[in-house]
């Protein structure tokens, strides 16, 4: 006799779905984005993230789901790292050795999008591979975490079952494109440490380079 799928109370979906709903609108909203890929790559890889997430809810917690959950977020963020590397360097490219054929509006929301995803993406990467992912986290597994956040700091301020969210990410993935340093949640894994100076790296070549040529070059 076949036993019961395991299952477990998981947190929402829908923040991390928004996520991804938000940079398929921006792609959408902004048709003067550069692209390396074509658009509809991006919104099939998006749909293919959201997928398994409706389904971790719709089963209650299937463990099968979390699984599929979690490789297609971090093959979604993988083919996003490559594909922004790829695209900063084609503008990096025409600003540096095309600088009088320029279109402001082009890189100004390419900039935008960039950021914008980049933030969200890592985000999502941050909250999945975190202390095993939020199946791991929600199931208490003693798995060894990447990032120390500051409230267990303080237990007699949080319930006893705290662990971090979805938007717990996405605050660190937003502290860490605008400060470019760990701020109140630090690294503890090389792993870690490595992906938070990835995604710094994006930010400053965005903001520094791309988006501040954008400015200097709108019509006054």
């Amino acid at each position: 006799m076949n036993e019961p799928v395991q299952t477990i109370r998981d947190e929402p979906r829908w923040p991390p779905a928004l996520a991804l709903v938000v940079v398929i609108g921006l792609l959408a909203a902004l048709p003067g984005h550069v692209y390396m890929l074509p658009v509809w790559v991006s919104y099939l890889a998006a749909l293919a993230a959201m997928v398994p997430m409706a389904a971790v809810r719709l089963t209650g917690g299937n463990t099968l789901w979390f699984g599929i959950e979690r490789t297609m977020i971090i093959l979604l963020a993988a083919a996003y790292v490559a594909n922004t590397i790829a695209e900063l360097a084609d503008m990096i490219g025409v600003i540096t050795l095309h600088p009088s054929g320029n279109n402001a509006f082009s890189l100004l929301s390419s900039s935008v999008a960039i950021w914008v995803a980049n933030v969200l993406t890592f985000s999502l990467l941050y909250w999945q591979i975190d202390q095993g992912g939020p199946y791991a986290r929600a199931s208490a597994s003693k798995v060894k975490p990447d990032w120390v956040f500051p409230q267990p700091a303080t237990p007699e301020d949080l319930p006893p079952d705290w662990r971090p969210l979805f938007l717990d990410y996405l605050y660190l993935g937003y502290n860490t494109a605008t400060a470019f340093s760990p701020t109140d949640a630090l690294p503890l894994t090389h792993r870690a440490k490595m992906l938070m100076m990835i995604e710094s790296t994006i930010s400053l070549l965005t903001m520094v380079i791309i988006l501040s040529r954008a400015i200097n070059i709108i019509p006054s």
